[in-house]
C-alpha cells in the first residue's frame, strides 16, 4: 500500500513510525512532513492545505490511502477533493469535519444526539468558558474564574475573529478518547489525559498541548466502552440522520464531573499530542485499521492495547505559545533516543545537516514502560538531553494526582 500522510507535526511523525510497521506499507509518503517523518519515508514540499498541489501528488504517486494528521484542511474540504479523484482518505468529510470546525454545529449535533455537554450560558459572567466558534490550534479555548480572566478571555477570543460560544465551566478531570470509526463500527483506543496549560501545576494560557499519558488510571476497556456507547456512537448516528457520516477519528474531550461524563470538545482527528502517548501502546496493524475505515468497512479488524504505559513531554520554544522560534540549533536528539525514548518532531527543519527549530512545539518525547512511573522517568529523561535556545517544557507531566512540583 501506497500511503501519503498530509501534515508535519509530532502526530504526523508518529503515524509515520507506527504505520511504518505494517506489512501491508509499500511506500511512505508526507507532505510536507518534517525532518523526522523523512528518516522514515519520502517528504514532499507541499502544503496540507494545498488542495490541487496534495491532489497532483497524490496521484502522481499513485497513492493508495492519504491520512490527514491536521483539521483545517479536512474543515476545508481538502480530503473530500482527493476523494472525489478516487483515492482513499482516512479522515472525515467537510461536513462531518463541522463537528470540530464549529463549537455551535456541535452543540446542535450533541443536543440532537442526548450526550451530555457543558450547558451553553446567555450572558458572559465568571466562572465560564469562552470559546471562539472555529478553528483555533487549540488556542482558542479561555478559562475565566474571574471577571479580569473573563474580559482578557474576552479580548483574545474576539481577536480571532467570528461569533463565541460561553459555556459553563465544568470541575472534574479531562480525558481525551479516540475512536475509529468507518461510520457506524467503531474501535476505541486507549483512553489518555493531555496538559493544555503553558506552565506547571495547569497555570499560564491554553496551548496545542504540553504533554500527554496512557493509561488513565480508573480508565480501562469497560469504561472506555461505556464512553463510547455514551458519546460516540450516539453522535455518529446523528451526523448520519444529517447525511454526513463521519468516518475516520472522532476525538472526544471529555471532563470526569461528580455528575457524570461531560463532552469539552469533539475534534475530527488524531489529537497532538496524546497520538504520541497512545500509538506505542497500539497493538496491532494501524495501518490496516485506517484503510478499512476509510473503504467503510471495519469488519473483522481489532486493535489491541499492550499492558505498558507511555509518557509524552512536548519541548516548546521559550516564548511559545505567545511566539515559536526558528533557526536555533538543537543538539541531544540521538543522546535521548539512545537512552531508548521515541523523539518525534513536531516543529524542526534542516539547515544544511544541522537539526533546528522550527516552530512553537519543537519536539515530543516519549517514554514506554511498565507502569506510568517508569515511562515517565524515561520521558524526561530523554528531554533533559535535548537542548537548544530556549528550550522548555511542564515538569509535572503524568505526576499522580495531588503531588506538588518543587
Amino acid at each position: 500500500m501506497r500511503v501519503l500522510i498530509v501534515g508535519s507535526g509530532g502526530r504526523e511523525h508518529a503515524l509515520a513510525w507506527k504505520l511504518s510497521q505494517s506489512d501491508a506499507l509499500d511506500e511512505l509518503h508526507a507532505a510536507p512532513g518534517n525532518p523526522g517523518v523523512a528518516s522514515l519515508g519520502q517528504c514532499h514540499p507541499v502544503r496540507a492545505e494545498d488542495a490541487d498541489g496534495l491532489l497532483g501528488l497524490a496521484q502522481s504517486l499513485d497513492v493508495d490511502l492519504a491520512v490527514f494528521g491536521p483539521e483545517a484542511p479536512l474543515v476545508a474540504g481538502v480530503g473530500d477533493e482527493l476523494r472525489h479523484a478516487g483515492i482513499a482518505v482516512f479522515g472525515p468529510t467537510a461536513a462531518a469535519a463541522q463537528i470540530e470546525g464549529s463549537k455551535s454545529f456541535a452543540k446542535e449535533v450533541m443536543e440532537a444526539a442526548g450526550v451530555p455537554t457543558a450547558a451553553t450560558m446567555a450572558i458572559a459572567r465568571p466562572p465560564c468558558v469562552v470559546k471562539a466558534d472555529r478553528l483555533a490550534a487549540g488556542k482558542g479555548v479561555f478559562v475565566c474564574r474571574t471577571q479580569d480572566e473573563l474580559d482578557a478571555g474576552l479580548r483574545a477570543a474576539s481577536a480571532l475573529d467570528g461569533p463565541l460560544l460561553i459555556e459553563e465551566l465544568l470541575d472534574g478531570e479531562e480525558l481525551s478518547l479516540f475512536v475509529l470509526t468507518d461510520g457506524v463500527r467503531t474501535i476505541p483506543l486507549a483512553a489518555a489525559r493531555d496538559y493544555k496549560r503553558a506552565g506547571d501545576g495547569d497555570t499560564g494560557p491554553n496551548t496545542g498541548g504540553m504533554g500527554a499519558f496512557s493509561p488513565v488510571p480508573g480508565i480501562g476497556a469497560a469504561e472506555v466502552e461505556e464512553l463510547v456507547d455514551l458519546v460516540h456512537r450516539p453522535v455518529l448516528e446523528a451526523l448520519a440522520r444529517r447525511a454526513a457520516p463521519f468516518t475516520g477519528l472522532l476525538y472526544a474531550g471529555l471532563m470526569l464531573t461528580d455528575d457524570g461524563p461531560r463532552v469539552l470538545e469533539f475534534n475530527c482527528r488524531f489529537g497532538d499530542p496524546e497520538t504520541q502517548a497512545i500509538l506505542p501502546r497500539v497493538d496491532g496493524d494501524l495501518l490496516v485499521a485506517l484503510a478499512a475505515a476509510a473503504a467503510g468497512d471495519l469488519r473483522g479488524v481489532t486493535l489491541d492495547t499492550a499492558p505498558r504505559a507511555a509518557v509524552t513531554v512536548v519541548v516548546t520554544a521559550g516564548s511559545y505559545p505567545d511566539h515559536g522560534d526558528a533557526g536555533s540549533v538543537i543538539t541531544g536528539v540521538e543522546d535521548a533516543e539512545a537512552t531508548g525514548a521515541f523523539v518525534f518532531h513536531a516543529g524542526t527543519a534542516l539547515r544544511g545537516d544541522q537539526l533546528v527549530t522550527s516552530g512553537g512545539r519543537i519536539l515530543n518525547v516519549t517514554g514506554v514502560g511498565d507502569d506510568l512511573g517508569q515511562a515517565r522517568s524515561r520521558a524526561y529523561d530523554g528531554a533533559a538531553r535535548i537542548s537548544f535556545d530556549g528550550a522548555r517544557y511542564r515538569t509535572d507531566v503524568a505526576l499522580p494526582e495531588g503531588t506538588r512540583v518543587g
